[in-house]
């Protein structure tokens, strides 16, 4: 009974220990990290929807948030 004690204790002292090194670890990280950069944004000519530029759909009247936009409004 007392070995099973001893265990128990054991793995709360381990599992304290790695709890608190993990959260020491990522904090860390995150401090060395830099924030992600702003991305621009554009309202789609169809419907207003705001899309990153990346992923804007390009037409020959403007942006679009979906091929299906584009088409709808440039037909």
């Amino acid at each position: 009974m007392k070995y099973l004690l001893l265990a128990l204790l054991a793995l709360l002292v381990l599992w304290q220990w790695r709890t608190r090194r993990g959260s020491q670890g990522r904090s860390q990280g995150r401090a060395a990290n830099e924030p992600p950069k702003p991305v621009e944004m554009v309202a789609c000519d169809q419907c207003g929807l705001h899309v990153a530029t990346n992923d804007a759909v390009q037409g020959r009247l403007g942006s679009y948030c979906s091929a299906a936009h584009r088409q709808r409004h440039e037909a």
